[in-house]
């Protein structure tokens, strides 16, 4: 598949995507990328960016790709059983413990737990050795249960701009691969 085939979801987390964030990048770069705007950044409400992202997803013309970092992770796959519409594949980074006790803001923790049920699609799943808002161990587990195949990057910290992933080619690269196996 080509990213011209799929309607490319960007679906930013907490506080959203600033313009140097690989995320924003990308958006900027692929044709067919489009962000889920959500109400509220600074005090996401689960069911409501849920319920955002179900609504890209399910307005979507073409096969739908989510590409989802930190927070956006947890909203997306709660949001899988509202879905009406097929998603060809997912590329999850920087997945956060939203079950974890100690992650700031508390309300965070509203988004956890993570469902383990495998997923209906294919999925990557890049997750940093260095996380500060959820552990490699963590990620591992649940991109097993999920499926997902997991990418180790690293010491590579939240995987987003204040950790010096905003142009991120090394993730550009395993996108592109990813994309390259999915069929329509």
């Amino acid at each position: 598949m080509k990213a011209s085939d799929a309607d490319i979801l960007i679906i930013p987390g907490y506080t959203n995507s600033g313009p140097s964030h690989w995320q924003s990048r990308w958006e900027a770069k692929l044709s067919t990328a489009r962000r889920v705007e959500q109400a509220e950044w600074t005090k996401p409400v689960r069911e409501d960016w849920i319920a955002r992202i179900a609504e890209e997803v399910n307005a979507s013309t073409r096969p739908v790709i989510l590409v989802a970092h930190s927070l956006g992770v947890a909203s997306a796959i709660h949001a899988i059983p509202h879905f009406r519409k097929p998603v060809a594949g997912a590329f999850f980074v920087a997945p956060p413990d939203v079950a974890n006790p100690n992650i700031r803001p508390k309300h965070l923790m509203t988004f956890g737990p993570y469902p383990r049920d495998p997923l209906p699609f294919p999925s990557i799943t890049v997750a940093s050795r260095n996380d500060p808002f959820g552990s490699y161990e963590h990620a591992d587990e649940i991109a097993s249960s999920w499926g997902s195949f997991l990418v180790d990057a690293g010491e590579a910290g939240h995987i987003n701009a204040d950790s010096g992933h905003g142009p991120w080619p090394e993730g550009t690269m395993v996108f592109a691969q990813f994309l390259s196996r999915l069929s329509i």
